[in-house]
């Protein structure tokens, strides 16, 4: 037995790099078991501006184990149905979202960002998330020896670590040296919440033109989410930094409400992004007592609004796969079981976001009227069938978390 000076290694701490909503899920599945977390993120506070998200119903069930999901439910914002529509305004496809619901038992929520980093933030202990504190792995450990974290007030072993920290993950370059990396998708994205739409939305969903889109999304409180992509070369940008003026330019002259949206928009709030994706799938999310998670382990591009979800749901497998803190078994087992798991779902995800993200980037005119000659045909099958392409992806169920502290 361990004397009080040389406690047993998983008797450690666990130490999640990265605060945003996988490092933040991440943290909150392992308090909700009973293990000691502490989350290290290195901006200087959590506040993020401008940018909404989809909540499928797979993490809303992870969600509802985590003790969050009845919060966000709350600012579920019910439309009648949700669609696809052509820059000229025609529908291409339309789905009754009630139709989703019965179908799964949950809608697809939207929410802004804040709301979902707020809800687990409020759901952790006091001093768990350090802001203003970059961390690095410096010793990745086995199934004898701790991990070591290096941050600003020192080294930290750690029974685990959750690398969140992020697509451009040092940590996964640490682990695997030789993978290579993200790769461009082609596309740039343009993301802003508008606090005062003037009017609800009368048409939701998303519109598809030439190798661009633009999504509609309203928010609880009245406020609408607008998110957009289109070709175009990796790190361009306006040309006078004015981002606000380059999505008018772009969607302008498409069906409403696009334009007025647009035309209320705080040009301040709008945020613009390189889609990288991780189309090479890693040999594993784990080396040593490291686990990787989120976009660090998968990064997708946004076409299946499944980032954040994916992020969520790892969490919960990561979490409930752990031994007890105090177990003698061999802890990298349980890291190979989420590999195992994780593994193959977040690749089917990543690809078939990918294979959505061609039919998007579509351009010439041809092409164009057979992708949607295609999308209204298939708007056109029963619901039961269009939404049974979603079940692999919206049927997931979460694991329980036992908590090893009340054994």
């Amino acid at each position: 037995m361990p004397s009080a000076s040389h406690p047993a290694h998983n008797a450690r701490p666990a130490i999640v790099l990265g605060g945003g909503i996988g490092g933040l899920a991440a943290a909150l599945a392992l308090h909700r078991r009973g293990i000691p977390v502490t989350v290290h993120e290195r901006a200087a506070s959590l506040e993020p501006v401008g940018a909404g998200l989809a909540l499928a119903p797979n993490a809303l069930r992870a969600l509802d184990v985590l003790s969050v999901g009845a919060r966000l439910r709350a600012l579920a914002v019910r439309h009648p149905a949700v669609g696809l529509r052509r820059p000229s305004g025609r529908w291409l496809a339309r789905t009754d979202t009630e139709a989703v619901q019965r179908h799964f038992g949950d809608p697809v929520l939207g929410v802004a960002r804040a709301e979902l980093i707020a809800a687990l933030l409020d759901a952790l202990p006091p001093g768990t998330v350090r802001t203003d504190s970059p961390a690095t792995l410096l010793d990745a450990g086995d199934a004898h020896t701790p991990a070591l974290v290096e941050t600003g007030d020192g080294r930290h072993e750690a029974s685990l670590v959750v690398a969140a920290d992020g697509i451009r993950s040092a940590t996964r370059t640490q682990l695997f040296p030789d993978h290579p990396g993200p790769r461009y998708s082609g596309f740039t994205t343009w993301r802003t919440v508008i606090d005062d739409p003037g009017h609800p939305p009368t048409a939701v969903g998303e519109v598809w033109g030439r190798g661009a889109l633009a999504g509609i999304v309203p928010l609880a409180g009245g406020r609408v989410y607008v998110y957009a992509a289109a070709l175009a070369p990796a790190g361009q940008h306006a040309d006078d930094g004015d981002e606000h003026a380059e999505m008018l330019r772009w969607y302008g002259s498409w069906c409403a409400p696009l334009p007025e949206l647009l035309g209320r928009t705080d040009a301040g709030r709008v945020l613009r992004n390189d889609v990288w994706a991780l189309t090479d799938p890693l040999p594993a999310f784990h080396r040593g007592r490291v686990a990787l998670l989120g976009d660090a382990a998968h990064a997708m591009s946004p076409f299946q609004g499944q980032g954040a979800c994916q992020a969520i749901e790892d969490a919960l497998v990561l979490a409930a796969a752990l031994p007890s803190p105090h177990h003698a078994s061999d802890p990298l087992a349980a890291l190979r079981a989420y590999s195992d798991a994780r593994l193959p779902r977040t690749s089917r995800i990543v690809a078939g976001s990918h294979t959505i993200g061609r039919l998007v980037a579509t351009h010439s005119r041809p092409g164009v009227l057979l992708r949607d000659g295609i999308l209204t045909l298939a708007g056109r099958l029963p619901a039961r069938v269009l939404l049974d392409r979603s079940a692999p992806t919206y049927t997931w169920q979460p694991p329980a978390l036992e908590n090893l502290a009340e054994r």
